[in-house]
């Protein structure tokens, strides 16, 4: 983690750390490292949004880059708007699935993927040295205008297609999904049920889609007989899914799922995932000629892996999934419509999850300063080490040690004040067992980080 940009950009509480200021600071900081050319900018449903985005294109404008602005955008529009038309970056105003009082911003590059670390470092030591480039009043940048919307549903519906159509309750958590999601759902063909989808940036539910936060949409899904429920978080760069019988798929089970189905689709090859992921997709996807490469957690790691490797799919088990053959930008609109064209060919959700392997996995969450994560995380590799029976370590993000039986991921969060511990076994007790040791080992090594 850098001074301002975490694992997935900026994202601090607004007003508080993301101020006006600092927004202006980050747009002259782009603007300074582009040097010329375009950058297209959109926001999600926040109440602070267009602050921040009126403050970003200040910057970019006075270093004399043209600005797009296609105004109340998810996350996979703007990606799509960057090629579209030509630009050379991306900016997305977004606090994705944090609460309402968070906002960001997320840098893109010309290919539609997200800014990695190492220019996420530029833009932060240029923010730091305040020498930012200033164009004289004749060479200021250009603002525009534009609305993607029409062009990114005409595109999805060249590469998704449906031969009948089907009931779908699409819940967009009052984020910038709204304006998109329903729509292309319906162009497929669809009959669609709509909730949560006026962007207003108070949020009615928890945005990250689980199994809690989609309470109401399990029971839509099955009051109205509905085929499928889709959901996303507050920019739509995420999927959730609840089946047939008005269940939530679990990330993992849906991950595999989908995995499975493009690589049926565009044929076998790599599948990237990141450490956290378990091992059902791993053994889901070995019949259907997939391999699976991990690689750190964030999508911009995700699409790194699938840019190097030629993949054919990548996805974390947090609902966030990149088609290559669509852009690199993780999109869960565009999920959301390969989830149906997977019913259309395959069948009910219900019925092809119970052919993915079940595994138990916990998650535990355990509170770490910022300032101590990385002592912390010292303690907690050595210690781990010692007091578990491994097989493998891996190393790219955190510490994640397995055998064939089970494995423990210990990880600092990059958007939170957070340690991470995730697990899977094969068994609920063995698995409870593991989160026990796990825990504690975590809470002694933050003490210990205290001093």
């Amino acid at each position: 983690m850098g001074k301002y940009f975490g694992t997935s950009g900026i994202r601090e509480v607004v007003n508080e750390k993301l101020t006006p200021e600092l927004a202006l600071k980050a747009g002259l900081a782009l603007g300074t490292y582009l040097g010329e050319g375009t950058v297209v900018i959109g926001v999600d449903t926040r109440t602070s949004s267009e602050m921040l985005k009126n403050a970003v294109i200040s910057g970019l404008l006075a270093t004399g880059i043209n600005v797009i602005d296609i105004g109340l955008a998810p996350t996979p529009l703007t990606g799509f708007a960057i090629k579209l038309y030509g630009a050379d970056a991306g900016v997305t105003i977004t606090a994705s699935h944090n609460p309402p009082e968070y906002n960001g911003i997320k840098v893109w590059d010309k290919n539609g993927m997200a800014y990695t670390p190492d220019r996420e470092r530029k833009l932060e030591e240029i923010m730091d040295s305040g020498q930012f480039k200033r164009v004289p009043w004749n060479e200021i940048g250009k603002l525009t205008r534009e609305d993607p919307r029409e062009e990114y549903i005409e595109e999805a519906l060249k590469t998704v297609s449906l031969e009948d159509s089907y009931t779908v309750v699409v819940d967009t958590g009052n984020g910038a999904g709204s304006i998109l999601s329903p729509y292309l759902q319906r162009e497929l063909g669809n009959r669609v049920i709509s909730l949560n989808s006026h962007p207003s940036g108070f949020f009615v539910r928890e945005l990250e889609p689980n199994a809690k936060s989609l309470e109401m949409l399990a029971k839509t899904v099955k009051a109205m007989n509905a085929d499928v429920g889709i959901a996303h978080d507050g920019d739509a760069d995420r999927i959730g899914v609840v089946d047939d019988t008005g269940k939530f798929v679990e990330y993992e089970v849906m991950l595999s799922l989908i995995a499975g189905y493009m690589l049926r689709k565009y044929g076998e090859g790599i599948v990237v995932t990141t450490v956290d992921a378990g091992f059902a997709l791993d053994d889901y996807i070995r019949d259907l000629g997939g391999r699976v490469v991990r690689t750190k957690v964030g999508d911009v790691a995700v699409a790194e892996e699938l840019a190097r490797h030629g993949g054919v799919f990548g996805g974390e088990p947090s609902g966030t999934w990149i088609m290559p053959q669509w852009n690199l930008t993780p999109d869960g609109i565009f999920a959301g419509a390969l989830v149906l064209e997977m019913i259309d060919k395959l069948g009910p959700i219900s019925e092809l999850a119970k052919e993915v392997p079940r595994y138990v996995t916990l998650r535990a969450k355990i509170p770490c300063p910022n300032e101590l994560k990385e002592k912390a995380m010292e303690i907690i590799a050595k210690r781990a080490l010692e007091s578990f029976e491994y097989k493998r370590l891996i190393d790219i993000d955190g510490v994640r040690i397995e055998n064939e039986e089970w494995w423990i991921l210990f990880r600092p969060s990059g958007t939170e004040p957070i340690m991470r511990i995730t697990l899977e076994a094969q068994t609920q007790e063995k698995a409870e067992e593991l989160m026990e040791k796990a825990e504690k080992l975590v809470r002694e090594a933050i003490r210990e980080a205290q001093g």
